[in-house]
């Protein structure tokens, strides 16, 4: 066999062995890197890399080989298809004797390593350009030989990539699929509904390769609110409420999923969701019914969102709707069955306590009229006046609470609604936060006020008043519970009547301040926004004794 023979026999066998090693490789990052060490040791350049851009011609993977990765650092990004690399053609190759003759040619970064021979071509999957193989300085400059080999080695590695992006999605099918289960044994271990909520959002971010997952759910005013954020800058993106026309609010309304490039995410209406580069939009749904949002963002020039992810994330999402339904559907079961309860103790109370509260006064006041006859003492008499006054201020006491018992939920009075949003919270503080209420001046006492009080509140505010001071009450709580670390909490109703009067809400906790969440705090814009409506003020600042925070919300009552 001839020396030239020989040569084009081993070089065959070298590619045939590349190509083979190539097709071998499932992962993609290792998958890349032996593309472009074969190609530069088979065509003998010094140089080599595939840069894989984004819709903006920006890089957002660069893998290459022969210069030092001290230089790369220092170059600070990889190259983006302008110049003589914006010239290479989608089919075909760019081979040039000298790079820097190329009419495009705009010179290189400071420090970057000279290079003459080149050869470009694109590297295409599926009918599609994925990438660009950059291969420079060979010695004698490249031939018609070396595009035949990069030709070969392309086709290969398009095959190669096409398999391990198909293996890579069966990875993440397989791993939506051990997460969906493990949402749904949490769910039906009875978990609690935030701690569910949260491990959905950091799962999602995990498995789809995401900086930022939030998960946004409708307000008390049906405005769509991040409730849950896991990732990068999640203090500034909780609580942030959407606005309308954002891709969120249309997700939602329409129940169908959506990719979004970074070209759209630079434009959103909410500066904070600037900073992120590609997204991916998935309704939580269940039963025909959208419940919420799954959002999941990565960062400028990181790789954008595609329909398999968006397609293998709305199973994902399904669970996460359930976990809502379900809490929901056992917050509405222990509500039947503190209604039932509470019906249950109106009922004893009105049966037996007033009853024997009755007989015990029958017989007081027979033992006052004996008294008339002289028989008991002066001093005793007065006792059994003071008993007889006692027994009639219980009795009206215990009306009181089986009216509030005993009311329907759908329209119980504002201090009850309270009572509830106060004790409703005590298992997210894990204490009971304290409830004062204070009428023209004076405090109401006990848990339980005098029916007159509380109708008067009720009338002074109105019932859309009464909804604006529930939600204060309900966001403020929730806010100091998850925010605070505080160890004592409490909410104070300040009712003014007459021609000046005003309704104060306060909510105080004695928690780590303003200083770490400040004004991120979820909800708060919405504290704001219901103030304005109610022609009021809201302000969050330090509390007097210099500890935690104070949320102040006023409104008039004119």
């Amino acid at each position: 066999m001839s020396t030239t023979a020989r040569d084009t026999a081993e070089a065959t066998t070298d590619l045939m062995r590349a190509v083979l090693a190539l097709a071998a490789d499932l992962d993609l990052t290792s998958l890349l890197e032996r593309f472009v060490e074969a190609s530069t040791e088979l065509t003998g350049a010094r140089y080599g890399a595939i840069n894989i851009l984004d819709e903006h011609g920006a890089s957002r993977t660069f893998v290459q080989s022969g210069v030092d990765p001290m230089v790369m650092d220092r170059l600070g990004h990889a190259p983006h298809a302008v110049g003589v690399l914006g010239q290479i053609p989608d089919h075909g190759v760019l081979r040039l004797r000298d790079l820097t003759e190329h009419p495009a040619y705009q010179g290189l970064p400071a420090g970057h390593p000279p290079m003459g021979p080149f050869l470009g071509t694109a590297v295409r999957v599926v009918g599609e350009t994925y990438g660009y193989l950059y291969l420079a300085e060979k010695d004698g400059g490249f031939s018609p030989d070396d595009e035949a080999v990069v030709g070969a080695l392309g086709a290969a590695a398009a095959v190669a990539i096409q398999n391990a992006e198909l293996y890579a999605v069966e990875r993440r099918r397989e791993n939506w699929l051990t997460a969906g289960q493990r949402i749904t044994t949490m769910i039906l271990e009875g978990a609690d509904q935030e701690d569910v909520l949260t491990t959905i959002a950091a799962t999602a971010r995990r498995i789809d390769g995401a900086d930022t997952a939030v998960l946004a759910f409708p307000g008390v005013d049906d405005r769509l609110v991040m409730e849950i954020v896991d990732g990068h800058a999640a203090d500034e993106l909780i609580g942030l409420v959407q606005v309308p026309g954002s891709r969120s609010v249309e997700v939602f309304a329409s129940g169908e999923g959506d990719t979004v490039p970074s070209s759209v995410t630079a434009q959103h209406p909410l500066p904070p969701m600037r900073q992120f580069g590609p997204a991916l939009y998935v309704p939580l749904r269940t039963e025909g019914q959208t419940v919420g949002v799954l959002i999941l963002l990565r960062r400028k020039g990181a790789k954008p969102f595609t329909p398999s992810d968006l397609a293998l994330s709305q199973t994902f999402a399904a669970q996460a709707a359930l976990a809502v339904v379900l809490a929901e559907a056992r917050e509405a079961q222990d509500a039947a069955a503190l209604h039932g309860e509470r019906a249950r103790i109106a009922r004893d109370l009105h049966d037996l306590a007033i009853q024997q509260l009755f007989a015990a006064g029958m017989q007081l006041e027979s033992a006052r009229q004996s008294s008339g006859a002289g028989v008991l003492p002066p001093a005793v008499t007065g006792m059994i006046d003071g008993a007889l006054e006692s027994v009639d201020s219980t009795v009206r006491q215990i009306r009181v609470i089986v009216r509030a018992l005993d009311t329907d939920d759908a329209t119980p009075p504002l201090v009850e609604r309270l009572r509830r949003e106060v004790d409703h919270a005590g298992v997210l503080f894990g204490f009971a936060p304290t409830l004062r209420v204070v009428l023209d001046g004076n405090q109401l006492a006990g848990a339980h006020h005098e029916h007159g009080d509380v109708d008067r509140i009720d009338q002074a505010l109105g019932l859309a008043r009464a909804d604006h001071v529930v939600a204060v009450v309900r966001e403020g709580l929730t806010n100091a519970a998850r925010h605070a670390r505080c160890e004592a909490a409490c909410v104070r109703l300040d009712v003014r009547t007459g021609p000046d009067g005003y309704v104060t809400v306060e909510v105080e906790d004695d928690g780590v301040g303003l200083g770490e969440a400040g004004d991120r705090r979820s909800g708060t814009r919405n504290l704001a926004s219901r103030a304005r409506e109610a022609g009021g003020d809201f302000t969050m600042g330090t509390p007097p004794s210099g500890r935690g925070t104070l949320l102040c919300w006023t409104s008039p009552l004119g």
